[in-house]
């Protein structure tokens, strides 16, 4: 028998569904999961021994590839000090130091451990620094599993929305109003109806759960007049696109746009901590210091601002803040993703795709969707045999129709060739 089937079911006997994260399961594609072993550059090797070429990085942050020399040296050095104290170190100010030299908006920062527990602890701090409950987020964001963010659109503007996941009352989503991603109708109308009682907005720039989908220009603009007008808090959610599009996240790219253009708070996780377990969230000083100890916005963490995960986030800063990093791996990213559109539209398969620094995403469609409803119209069992035919050919994309893709430095052409090779033999049979 495989080894990765071996693995599975000995899994399945002890975690639920085999896997300790959903989408990992392989339910949406069908099939075994690759179990891995070790990883080094651009690759993984599984149980089995067969290497692939990784586009997942694990979901974003391995953006220097995996076993990166400098990053592993510090880590190991981090080790030989001690793994966690429950005190303060230096480290922790040198990363939040690190954060906010290049995100102008974050005057203060606070490290946590993971991206849900920092987009559940902005929206507690935005609505503690408001007084206000109601939430706004978009259909199609991801924002982590907090129970009031398990929410799906409800049946109109005038109501609140609907729980997604067994275990989250009704009542814990009451407060939480779901719009459509890119719909400036239904972002007007909310605040009309809304205004005076929305704590905060809580959007992905660039939606990375919904495979790849930005936001418009004239949205995000419209956006931050509408919070500003109405006295909530713009909160980005750059979990995904932090660090990974541009060294200032996709609020700099906003900012080129929207002249003045910052969010009030901002949610930090995956390359900050550079594959360990760290994440973060800042914003302006009057706003954070609403924390405690400082304020009455209560937020702990024993492991916040562990001292491993904080070395290895701050050795991967200190690698991508040097000269022509990004431009180098944009580009490798754009020439990935046009490589892959010539090869579908040779094949005469629909396909569209899109880029932004490392982070990718491609749907089988002639156009590029602007919302989670356009999102769904990809034809869902075609994707999945170009998977299982790309995963059979050594390159390993995202097991799910809706979830980004991602390059590293580490891809050169040759991987890219190889990819791409792929590709057309998949596309030829689909």
């Amino acid at each position: 028998m495989d080894r990765n089937q071996e693995l599975f079911d000995r899994a399945r006997r002890i975690i639920p569904g085999g896997v300790n994260s959903p989408v990992r399961a392989f339910r949406a594609v069908g099939g075994t999961p690759r179990f891995v072993q070790r990883a080094q550059g651009p690759f993984f090797w599984d149980a089995e021994g067969r290497r692939y070429i990784d586009y997942i990085g694990s979901w974003g942050p391995m953006i220097l590839g995996h076993g990166h020399p400098a990053v592993v040296e510090a880590v190991q050095q981090a080790v030989q000090d001690g793994f966690s104290f429950g005190a303060p170190t230096e480290r922790e100010i040198e990363l939040a130091e690190a954060i906010a030299t290049v995100m102008p908006g974050l005057e203060m920062v606070r490290l946590v451990s993971s991206g849900t527990e920092a987009a559940m602890s902005a929206i507690r701090l935005a609505r503690g620094a408001t007084g206000r409950s109601k939430l706004v987020k978009f259909e199609g964001c991801y924002h982590g599993h907090a129970d009031s963010l398990l929410v799906k659109a409800g049946s109109g503007l005038a109501t609140f929305g609907n729980p997604t996941s067994a275990g989250v009352p009704a009542e814990v989503v009451q407060h939480t109003l779901v719009l459509e991603y890119n719909n400036l109708a239904q972002l007007e109308e909310a605040f009309a109806l809304h205004g005076p009682d929305i704590a905060c907005l809580m959007i992905e720039p660039i939606a990375g759960n919904m495979n790849f989908v930005r936001a418009g220009t004239d949205f995000m603009r419209r956006c931050r007049e509408l919070c500003t007008q109405h006295g909530a808090l713009l909160v980005f959610d750059e979990v995904m696109t932090g660090f990974r599009v541009g060294l200032g996240g996709a609020q700099a790219h906003y900012a080129q746009q929207i002249p003045g253009f910052r969010p009030d708070l901002t949610v930090l996780g995956k390359v900050i901590g550079g594959g360990m377990p760290l994440a973060a969230f800042g914003g302006p000083r009057a706003v954070m210091e609403q924390l405690a100890p400082l304020g009455p916005v209560y937020q702990a963490g024993t492991l916040s601002g562990n001292p491993v995960a904080t070395a290895c986030g701050l050795a991967t800063l200190r690698e991508i803040g040097k000269p022509g990093f990004y431009e180098s791996l944009a580009a490798k990213t754009r020439g990935l993703v046009e490589q892959l559109a010539g090869a579908a539209r040779q094949a005469g398969v629909p396909f569209s795709a899109d880029s932004e620094g490392g982070m990718f995403g491609f749907f089988l469609l002639p156009q590029l969707p602007r919302n989670y409803a356009e999102v769904m119209k990809t034809d869902g069992a075609r994707f999945n045999r170009l998977f299982h035919g790309l995963l059979e050919r050594g390159v390993y994309i995202a097991p799910a129709l809706y979830e980004a893709g991602f390059v590293s430095a580490a891809h050169g052409e040759a991987e890219i060739a190889e990819t791409v090779a792929a590709a057309q033999a998949v596309f030829a049979a689909l």
